[in-house]
C-alpha cells in the first residue's frame, strides 16, 4: 500500500465510492445521534466506560492471569501469542489437529489484523467468512473498508454482481435472476452460508469483551451468523486482543449500553452471545482462547498513546470523520481505518513504515471523533503526539530547519516586523504554489494571500 496521501488522492477521484460513503456514513451517524440522545446519563456512561478501561489497562497483567485461570477452570485452553506469526501458528496447528480442512468465521478484526485467512490458506485450510459484509468482501477479492460495515464502499448493484459471479466458486451459487433488492441479496447469502454452518466442525471467532471474573467471552452482532458459528461446530477457537478484558459483569453492563448505540444505533444488539469454557452436550466440546499481543504492550507503555487501547471497535469516529468520508477505508492501508486506525495502526506496527508514518497526518484535527467516542479517546491528542514522533525521525531535517527558522523569527519582534513588511511589499511577486519540497503542501490547498499592510502597522496608524 502507498502512503495515505497518495492512496487518498486516488480514492477521492472515485465518484461512486464517495457517493456510497457519504450516504452510508450520514445515515449511520444520524441514527446514532438520535439513539444516544434518548439517554439522559450518556455522558456519565461514557465517563464510566473510560474509567473502567483505564483501570483495567493499569492492572492488565493481573486481569489476564485471572482470565487464564477462569477459562482453564471452565474447560477451555488458553494460548498466549506475542505477535501475528505466533498467533497464526497456534490457530493453524489447532485446526490441523482436528483433521479438518475448512473453518467458518465470525467477524473478527483481530484475525484480519494478523492475516489469519491467508495463513490458513497457506496450510490448505479454507476460511469462510459468515458475516454478510465480510462475505461480500471475501467473494469480491476485496478488503474491508470499515470497522463495523466492511463493505460500506459497495452499493447494491455491485453486491448483486459479486454474488452472481462469485458465489458458485465458494459453494452454493446465487439464485437465477437475482436482483439488487436487499431481501433477495440477504436470502442468497443465507442459503449460501447455511450449508457451511451445518457441516463445519471448526469455528474461529474474536470477542468484543472477556469478563475476567468468570472467563466469559462476549460477541455482539446483528445477523445471527455469529451464534451459528459459536454453537454448532465441535471446536471453537477465539483470537482476542489482550485489551478486550473487563474485570466484572457489572463492568460489562456499561459497555453493553455504550457499544450498540455507538455502532449500529440500536438500543441493544439483536444477538449477544456469551460462553464460558465448555459444557457437555451444549455448544463446542473444545474451546481455545488465543490471547493476542501483537504490539499492544508497546502501546500500553506510551502514556499518551495507550488510550487507543480503550477502543471498543464501535466505528463512531469513522462515521463523523470528514477525511474518512471522502477517502474511504482502503486509503489507510490497514484493517483499522479512520481516526482510530490513524492512531492504533502506528502504535501496533511502529512508525518506521511509509504507511504508518503517514497515518497520524490523515486528519483535520477537527475533534469530531473525540466528541462521539463512547470511551472518550482523545484521538486528536494522540495524533499530535504521534506526529511529533514521526517528525523526530531521520528524513525530516528540512521541516525541522523550517520550524527552527520560524521560531527564531517569531521570538524577535523587530525581525518579525521587518519580515512582514518585506512580504507585504513583494506580494505581487509571490507564486501561487510553493517550490521544491513545499510544493506538496500547495497541491491540495491555496497559498494564503499576504495582506497589503502588516496588521501591526495598521494598528499603529489607526489606534495610536
Amino acid at each position: 500500500m502507498p502512503a495515505f496521501p497518495e492512496a487518498a488522492a486516488r480514492a477521492t477521484r472515485d465518484a461512486t465510492l464517495r457517493a456510497n460513503l457519504r450516504h452510508a456514513t450520514h445515515t449511520i451517524r444520524d441514527k446514532r445521534a438520535r439513539t444516544v440522545a434518548e439517554l439522559a446519563d450518556w455522558e456519565q456512561l461514557r465517563a464510566a466506560g473510560k474509567a473502567i478501561k483505564d483501570h483495567t489497562l493499569r492492572r492488565l497483567d493481573h486481569y489476564l492471569l485471572q482470565v487464564e485461570q477462569a477459562v482453564t477452570a471452565a474447560g477451555g485452553t488458553v494460548h498466549w501469542a506475542a505477535d501475528a506469526e505466533e498467533a497464526n501458528r497456534i490457530v493453524t496447528g489447532l485446526v490441523r489437529a482436528t483433521g479438518e480442512r475448512e473453518v467458518v468465521k465470525v467477524k473478527s478484526m483481530a484475525t484480519q489484523e494478523i492475516g489469519l485467512n491467508e495463513a490458513l490458506a497457506a496450510e490448505g485450510i479454507t476460511a469462510y467468512e459468515t458475516d454478510l459484509a465480510e462475505l461480500i468482501v471475501q467473494l469480491g477479492d476485496d478488503r474491508p473498508s470499515h470497522i463495523l460495515v466492511p463493505a460500506i464502499h459497495r452499493n447494491r448493484g455491485e453486491i448483486r454482481r459479486i454474488f452472481a459471479e462469485r458465489m458458485a466458486a465458494w459453494g452454493r451459487p446465487a439464485p437465477e435472476g437475482l436482483t439488487d433488492a436487499p431481501a433477495e441479496l440477504a436470502e442468497a447469502a443465507r442459503l449460501h452460508l447455511r450449508e457451511k454452518f451445518l457441516r463445519a466442525e471448526v469455528a474461529v471467532s474474536g470477542a468484543n469483551f472477556i469478563v475476567a471474573e468468570t472467563g466469559t467471552l462476549v460477541v455482539v452482532e446483528s445477523e445471527g451468523n455469529g451464534r451459528m458459528c459459536l454453537t454448532l461446530p465441535r471446536t471453537l477457537i477465539s483470537v482476542v486482543g489482550i485489551e478486550k478484558v473487563v474485570p466484572t459483569w457489572r463492568d460489562l453492563e456499561v459497555f453493553l449500553q455504550l457499544l450498540p448505540r455507538s455502532s449500529t444505533a440500536e438500543r441493544m444488539n439483536p444477538y449477544t452471545s456469551l460462553w464460558t469454557g465448555t459444557t457437555a452436550g451444549d455448544g463446542p466440546s473444545a474451546f481455545h482462547l488465543v490471547l493476542l499481543d501483537n504490539g499492544r504492550t508497546a502501546a500500553l507503555a506510551d502514556e499518551v498513546g495507550r488510550q487507543a487501547l480503550r477502543c471498543i471497535r464501535c466505528s463512531a469516529c469513522l462515521n463523523v470523520c470528514p477525511v474518512y468520508e471522502r477517502a474511504g477505508g482502503h486509503a489507510y492501508g490497514s484493517v483499522y481505518p479512520g481516526p482510530i486506525g490513524a492512531i492504533l495502526t502506528p502504535q501496533l506496527r511502529g512508525t518506521a513504515g511509509t504507511v504508518e508514518a503517514s497515518l497520524p497526518f490523515a486528519s483535520s484535527l477537527c475533534g469530531a471523533c473525540y466528541e462521539v467516542c463512547p470511551v472518550a479517546i482523545d484521538i486528536p491528542e494522540v495524533l499530535v503526539h504521534l506526529r511529533e514522533q514521526v517528525a523526530r525521525r531521520p528524513g525530516h531535517r528540512l521541516e525541522r530547519a523550517a520550524v527552527a527558522a520560524a521560531g527564531y523569527v517569531l521570538d524577535r519582534p523587530a525581525l518579525l516586523a521587518a519580515a512582514e513588511r518585506a512580504l507585504a511589499r513583494s506580494r505581487r511577486l509571490h507564486p501561487r504554489r510553493l517550490p521544491g519540497p513545499g510544493r506538496a503542501w500547495t497541491d491540495t490547498r491555496d497559498l494564503p494571500q499576504v495582506p497589503a499592510e502588516p496588521f501591526r502597522d495598521w494598528w499603529r496608524r489607526n489606534r495610536a
